[in-house]
């Protein structure tokens, strides 16, 4: 039998199709990226921290002076006699660097030739120790005498000019040998000594240091002879500049205080 013919008034059966939407939730959304960053800088964090842990001083101190200064501007801070700008510091990995520019700066003197063996410079576990050590004749200062030489004037000015643009304190002794001074009795090797550190001291801060960078002026007379074997020699009669390491700047300053009450 046949199927009955729909009716012209029968309209088809509308066909619906239905959609799933899918919402951004749970690992499918964007929230784990931020935690996953913020996990990474972490790290990173805690990887920079090891490594400069496990740095030498001077990696760490140039870590630090980019984030003191990340513009790089304090390099163009000069110094001049009147202090303006910063000095640069030289810290204990730099001695060595500052003996070469000291001992580069001597050379230029115009007597070198006369002084170059009367002039010793190391590196100690103070700082920088510069001696200048006399001749039998007298070179720095004359014979007996707490008046400097022009030799002594041009060196001390020399060096003061080097040591001026640094802000590490400086200390400064005389030193004699142990042949009593030839007088009336009243002055003796204490005064000579004391009375050519101090004029040391003039010369160099007339010459281009602060006023506050010589922490201490010593004499020591014939109490620590450079060659003990030879009390007497030219030698142990000098004048010693100690630049100190910024670490042992305030041990010193209450050694020499020590000494000072002592001597007292």
């Amino acid at each position: 039998m046949p199927s009955p013919t729909p009716s012209i008034d029968q309209k088809p059966r509308p066909i619906i199709i239905k959609k799933k939407i899918v919402k951004g939730g749970g690992h499918h959304g964007g929230a784990w990226k931020i935690a996953y960053a913020d996990f990474v800088t972490a790290m990173m964090s805690l990887f920079i921290v090891l490594w400069l842990m496990n740095s030498n001083a001077k990696v760490k101190e140039a870590v630090a002076g980019y984030f003191r200064d990340p513009a790089g501007t304090g390099k163009l801070a000069g110094t001049d006699k009147e202090g303006k700008g910063k000095a640069t510091e030289a810290p204990d990995d730099n001695m060595a660097k500052l003996k070469e520019q000291l001992e580069k700066s001597i050379r230029t003197l115009p007597g070198f030739q006369n002084i170059k063996d009367q002039i010793a410079i190391n590196v100690t576990s103070e700082g920088l120790r510069i001696e200048l050590m006399e001749t039998d004749r007298g070179l720095f200062f004359r014979s007996g005498s707490p008046s400097p030489t022009q030799e002594g004037i041009d060196l001390l000015q020399r060096l003061a000019e080097q040591l001026g643009t640094l802000p590490n304190r400086i200390v400064i002794e005389g030193h004699t040998d142990s042949i009593p001074y030839a007088g009336n009795g009243t002055y003796s090797n204490w005064d000579l000594s004391s009375e050519r550190a101090n004029e040391a001291r003039r010369l160099m801060q007339a010459g281009g240091l602060h006023d506050n960078q010589v922490i201490a002026v010593r004499g020591f007379a014939d109490q620590q002879l450079r060659n003990q074997a030879n009390p007497q020699d030219p030698s142990n009669r000098r004048i010693t500049l100690i630049v100190q390491k910024p670490a042992g700047i305030k041990a010193a300053s209450a050694s020499s205080g020590a000494t000072a009450q002592k001597q007292q």
